[in-house]
Order: structure tokens, then sequence, then C-alpha cells
């Protein structure tokens, strides 16, 4: 049998002490070693007493027993942990959003080229039996082209995070980074048949890029189109998402207290043909969905990737998640709509 890959998760924070669960479920890894100190790095020894925890993330990216490194950290530090794993030599799993510039993606993708090494970006719903069956559903064919995405989110204010780096501009880079980055993903993934974007049109309710609410509409060169609205001032959370095609549509669901619940209400129906008054779309099981299911099969599904030479989620589309983010905070920013190709300035 091969061995397990050794991991080193840097950052052990709330959703670090996820990753750790995760990494430690796959059968396909071995925790390692654990970047924390203070308080959290008492809690990962407790924790973890098998693996190894260093103060000091730079000591962790180069221990010579590390073969792959999981980056969970606040977003502000992502490029810099990640560059140093893979100048390194380490494969990368790398959080959303891949980082806060458009200038350090570029620089991502160049350091991953040049080490031979993986990168992947963490946009783990990909992987979701829910919301990675709808991308399924699309290659299928069962609803013909897809012309129209729509993705809304409902939820409760931000967790402060360690520090309360959520609310600091400099550390979290924007809301929309940290949170529409996933719907970005979602909507250029399943619209990859589409074209090229075109234009992104966003609006804000509050600062443009910390806004209590947004809506952003981005078009493609066919002529379809991904609205995806968040508001992040409202209570619980929840999720609905449709996707329209030229013979059917798809609707998703999934709502809970808390985003990172192991229990929710979740539904998935699929309409193949076009609907009429009274017919009944179909219901599809799945099995459970949320972020502690997607976080869990990521693991496993990274480090397979790794040894296979390829990236569940590429830095480049890593990339162009973060494009889409930036342009929705300068097109809410400045009152107008703004083409693409503006995305890399």
């Amino acid at each position: 049998m091969t061995a397990p890959m050794t991991v080193a998760l840097i950052g052990y924070g709330a959703w670090g002490r996820h990753h750790a669960r995760a990494v430690t479920a796959a059968p396909s890894a071995r925790l390692a070693v654990i970047a924390a100190r203070g308080d959290a790095g008492e809690a990962a020894r407790a924790d973890w007493p098998a693996a190894r925890v260093l103060a000091d993330w730079t000591d962790a990216v180069s221990a010579p027993e590390v073969q792959a490194v999981f980056v969970a950290v606040p977003n502000h530090l992502h490029a810099a942990v990640a560059l140093a794993a893979l100048r390194a030599g380490k494969h990368v799993l790398l959080e959303k959003p891949m980082a806060l510039t458009i200038a350090e993606c570029d620089a991502l993708i160049g350091a991953a080229r040049a080490s031979g090494r993986v990168l992947t970006i963490g946009h783990e719903m990909r992987l979701s039996t829910q919301w990675g069956r709808i991308g399924a559903l699309i290659d299928e064919g069962a609803i013909g082209r897809p012309q129209a995405v729509q993705i809304a989110l409902f939820r409760f204010p931000y967790r402060s995070g360690s520090g309360g780096w959520r609310y600091d501009r400099a550390r979290v880079g924007s809301w929309l980074i940290e949170e529409a980055v996933h719907h970005a993903d979602l909507s250029l993934w399943w619209l990859r048949g589409a074209g090229e974007p075109v234009s992104l049109r966003a609006d804000a309710v509050g600062d443009a890029g910390m806004p209590r609410a947004f809506s952003a509409t981005l078009r493609f060169a066919d002529g379809a189109s991904a609205t995806f609205v968040n508001t992040v001032a409202g209570f619980e959370h929840h999720l609905a998402a449709s996707v329209i095609g030229e013979r059917g549509a798809i609707r998703a669901l999934w709502s809970a207290a808390m985003d990172r619940a192991e229990t929710a209400t979740a539904s998935l129906h699929l309409f193949r043909g076009r609907a009429a008054p009274g017919e009944r779309a179909e219901a599809l099981d799945f099995a459970p969905s949320g972020e502690v299911y997607e976080l869990a099969t990521q693991a496993e599904a990274a480090i397979q990737g790794f040894r296979a030479g390829r990236a569940i989620v590429t830095p480049e589309e890593g990339r162009a998640a973060v494009a889409v983010c930036l342009l929705a905070e300068r097109s809410a920013r400045e009152g107008r709509e703004i083409a693409w190709r503006e995305a890399a300035a």
C-alpha cells in the first residue's frame, strides 16, 4: 500500500480545526505538522498529540517530512504562505480566496509552474453532493445549454475571526472575496461552456468592499448570465441556487441555523423540458451536504490529485473567481458596468 502523504496544516483557528479533522479522516493523508501559536498552538497539541506543533509557519512549510501543505489562515496571508510552500517543493491546498490581488494570483500561478508541484484552490462546494451534482447534471446535458445562473445567500453577520480579521479590510480583503468568491466560482464553473465573461455590474448596500448586502450580474459571450445576491445582515444561513437551461431547470436549497451545521434542510430538484402549470420537478436524492462534509471530501481528493499531478480547482480558476469579486467591488463603487477585460487591471 502507498504510504499516507504527510501534511502540514498552517493555521488552527475555527476553520483550521475543521481542516485538521478532515485531514486525519482522509485515508491518504497523515497530519504531521501544525503551525499555530499561543492558545491555538496549545489547543493543537492537546487535540493532535501525534503531530508536531510549530509556532512559526515558515518552519512548518519547509519541514523535510512534509509533502503537502494545507493553508487555513486569514486571507491576507494566503499568498505568502502558499508561495513559500511551493518554493519549498510542497504541494498546496490553499483556502479560498486564492489571494487578495490579481498580482498575487499571478505570482502563485508562476510559482506552481516553476516548482512542478500542484496548487489547488479550496472551493470545496464543487465537491458537494448538492452543488457539485448541479455541475454533473449540466455536463450530462440534463437541461440543455445553461442560460442563466442565480445564487442567493441570506445569512447572519460574519464571525469576527481571530483578532477580528474579518472586519479588517487589510486582512479580509473584502467581504466579496471572503464569501461571494464561492458563488463566483460556482457560476464560472457551471457556465464554463458559455465562453469568456463579457462584463459585470454590481450594486452594494453600504461600503462596496464590506456591504451588508450586494448583487452582481456577470454576462458571458454567448448571452448567458450569472447573478448572485449576498445578504450578510440577516439570520441563520440560507443558500438558494438555480440554473435555467434551454431544455430544463435545476433548483437547490440549503438552510440551517449555522453555516457549519451538520444537519440542514436541503433539496435538489430537476425539471427536464419546459414547465407548465401544475407540472412537478424530479426530486433528487443526495448524501448530506454542507461545509463540514465538503471539507472532508476535499482533503482526500486533494491528496489523490497531488499524487496524480492535477488540481481539483486550478489556480487559473481560482484567479478568475478573485477577478470577479474585485471587479464587482469596483463596479459597485463606481456605479457602472465594467468590461471583463478590465479585470486584470
